[in-house]
């Protein structure tokens, strides 16, 4: 199976961030976010990375959790107190990586496919729910100002 034919199959759209998504679920119950507006306790979606795709430089304002299930491994790049983590999102634990991951609120992040080269499908759940309006994509001269140290990866990734 090719990226394309789980985009068709999978009723996938192009993302905003980058890659490609379809909103799977939306809790009908909803809770205040930190900023005291409504948002569904949960939401859920497919998400497609193909070849040199990119998940640019953004951040949500909740947490944000990644579930692997298939092609090549997803690269997870999070700016934490000024320094770069990257988690390695695939099948393969003897490898370093690992199936399900976490990034948490606030936090600038991105991803690509490990390599370059393929796909990856996960999953993405985020709890209180998604909503656009909680939505912030990078600016690069802002985000260069603010990490000086990481403006390589800010170019990679903006």
């Amino acid at each position: 199976m090719t990226a394309q034919d789980l985009i068709r199959q999978l009723q996938l759209l192009p993302h905003p961030e980058g890659g490609y998504y379809r909103e799977t679920y939306r809790a009908a119950q909803t809770v205040a976010n930190a900023d005291g507006q409504p948002r569904s306790v949960s939401t859920a979606i497919y998400y497609l990375l193909e070849n040199q795709d990119k998940s640019h430089f953004h951040r949500i304002k909740s947490d944000e959790l990644w579930f692997f299930h298939q092609g090549q491994p997803l690269e997870i790049v999070i700016i934490a107190d000024g320094q770069l983590t990257t988690i390695v999102l695939g099948p393969d634990a003897d490898k370093g990586q690992v199936p399900q991951a976490v990034v948490p609120a606030h936090h600038w992040f991105g991803a690509r496919v490990q390599g370059g080269r393929g796909y990856g499908l996960v999953s993405c759940t985020v709890a209180p729910g998604f909503d656009f309006a909680d939505f912030e994509l990078a600016d690069r001269a802002a985000l260069t100002r603010e990490f000086p140290q990481l403006q390589g990866v800010i170019e990679q990734f903006t």
